[in-house]
Formats: structure tokens, sequence, C-alpha cells
């Protein structure tokens, strides 16, 4: 989802598409060490977005959580050895709002990293999170001088938009809401039920406007983006600026699925943290500005759903 929207900014800066290198899971085994090393010495980029990660919601984090931790540590550190190793000296690393404590104060800023314990639902997912954006700062400090590399993170809030994965398990929520909704309605179910209370607060990004921020901290240059960060927390936070409780996200999309059944909560099921709203201040300030508000937001997202049908019912 976030890398497809990625080449459709860069083609959109006037970037051309046979220039930009693209590969699918099935075409590019990113665990593979020996074969990250091979494609980076064959195709030698001069700039790397690494978006590729093992991502899920609370079911699936809990359920999968090696999966999880090994996926995404192995992803991110062939890609960032590799890239050093083959003379990239740009790349942007994308991370996740739940690097930051279960309890970190509200909102969220890039101070609050390694504060205190994650949520445990998700921890392992974070732990490797955390360590893709040491990485990055680990070259920066070791070769950043001597070999001119600028490795730098992004953390984003909840994404949603086109191309996104909508497992009947393995979802996240807005994507899983869209399913059961639509599905609901047309099956005629008379209600649908949703995991916890429906208490806990999210934020939630439309994911064209994550890549427009991608690119633009990718463009900022090294004076700028150094100015507004530190060598060991150089991270920024991307989020849209405010949040809903997961009950009001489940009424919006009821509403624009066209659903007309009843909503239930399952409070046997976890809620995750109680709130995770992103400080993005830093990265406002240096001139980004998310473009689109949730009920736009969602609307393209159901007519994305509605348009892969035929993909999304094999999932």
């Amino acid at each position: 989802m976030v890398g497809s929207a990625i080449v459709r900014q860069l083609v959109e800066k006037g970037h051309d598409p046979e220039q930009i290198l693209c590969r699918t899971r099935g075409e590019l085994d990113l665990t593979n060490q020996a074969a990250v090393d091979t494609f980076f010495a064959e195709h030698k980029p001069e700039q790397v977005y690494l978006a590729a990660a093992k991502v899920g919601g609370i079911h699936a984090n809990n359920t999968h959580p090696a999966d999880f931790i090994y996926e995404n540590l192995m992803i991110e550190t062939n890609i960032i050895h590799a890239a050093f190793s083959n003379g990239v000296k740009k790349l942007l690393f994308l991370g996740s709002s739940c690097i930051y404590p279960k309890r970190a104060e509200q909102p969220m800023k890039e101070s609050a990293l390694l504060t205190d314990t994650l949520e445990p639902t998700n921890e392992p997912y974070a732990i490797a999170k955390i360590a893709g954006i040491k990485l990055c700062e680990s070259y920066n400090r070791q070769y950043g001088e001597s070999h001119g590399i600028d490795y730098r993170s992004v953390m984003p809030t909840n994404l949603y938009g086109p191309g996104d994965n909508y497992h009947p398990d393995n979802s996240h929520v807005i994507p899983a809401l869209i399913r059961r909704f639509h599905e609901a309605k047309q099956t005629n179910v008379s209600e649908v039920a949703i995991w916890g209370t429906g208490t806990p607060m999210r934020e939630f990004l439309y994911v064209d406007d994550m890549a427009r921020a991608c690119l633009h901290i990718m463009n900022l240059d090294w004076t700028t983006y150094a100015a507004h960060t530190q060598p060991m927390l150089s991270h920024l936070n991307a989020g849209y600026g405010s949040d809903i409780t997961i009950r009001e996200l489940a009424e919006a999309v009821k509403e624009v699925t066209g659903y007309q059944g009843r909503i239930s909560f399952d409070t046997s099921k976890p809620d995750g943290a109680p709130r995770k709203l992103m400080d993005s201040a830093r990265l406002k300030g240096l001139g980004w500005v998310p473009q689109v508000n949730l009920e736009e937001g969602l609307a393209r997202a159901y007519q994305d759903f509605q348009s892969n049908q035929n993909n999304i019912r094999s999932q």
C-alpha cells in the first residue's frame, strides 16, 4: 500500500517510471540476505524508500509475534546494509507509531522513544521498528562524514487507503471494518461485532498524504533536516493531527459502506493501547501538511475495495 503510493507520488513529481525500481514479494525475498545483496549489486539504486514490512492488526501481532519480529528485523537489516555496501547515499526508513511506550504522554513526541514499556500486543513489531531507526542512526554516525551517508526515518500513524490489506484475520482496523461491514450488507447480517470496548482512540492518515510526507522528508536539504532532529533521535512523526474512538470509526465506516445493521463490541478481546496520537509538529514545521480528511479518505478506500473485489475475495 505505502510503496505503491510512494511510486504514484514520484511519478507525479516527474520521475521516469522506468527509473523506479520495484519488486513484489514474490520477485524478491527481502528476508534473504544473498538475494537482497545481489539485487543491490546489480541495480545500484541512488535512493531507497524502505516501505516493505510485515504488518497487521492486534490479532495478527498476537498470533504471530515471532514472525513479526524476525521478518521485520531481517528486511530492514538486509536492505540498510546492502544499501550502504552498494554506495546508496540516501535512504528513508518507514517505522510505526507503535514504537512509543503504551503510557506515553499524548500527543506522542519523538522524544518519547525508549522512555517506558511498550504495548504488549505489538511489542515484537515495535522492537523491530525501533531497531530500524537505530540502524539508520548508527550508519549515519559511523559513516555519515566519511561516506556521505544520509539515512532518515519517518514514523507514520495508522495508514489506510488504496492497496490496503483486507485479509479477514491479518488486516488493520479500517480495512477490516470495511470488509466486515460490506460483507454483512451483502449477506444481510443483522449485527457486526467489533473487538474490544470501542473506547481506544486512534489517529488515521490517508496513504497518499504519507507518501507526500516521505518525498518531503527525503528531499529536505541536510542542514534543514539536521536542525530539526538529533543524531540519536533522528526520526520524524507523520500524523493527521487528530484522533477518534474505535466506536466513532466503526460508525463512520458503517455509514460509508451503507450497512444498516447493529454494531456490538466484544469486550473479551483486547483493546491495545488506550490512545496513540502523534505529535507531528516538527514535520509540519518543515512545510508538510496532510490534505485528505478521514471522511474523504474512507470514501476513497471503500471505492478501492469495491474496485478490487475479485482479488479481495481470495484473501
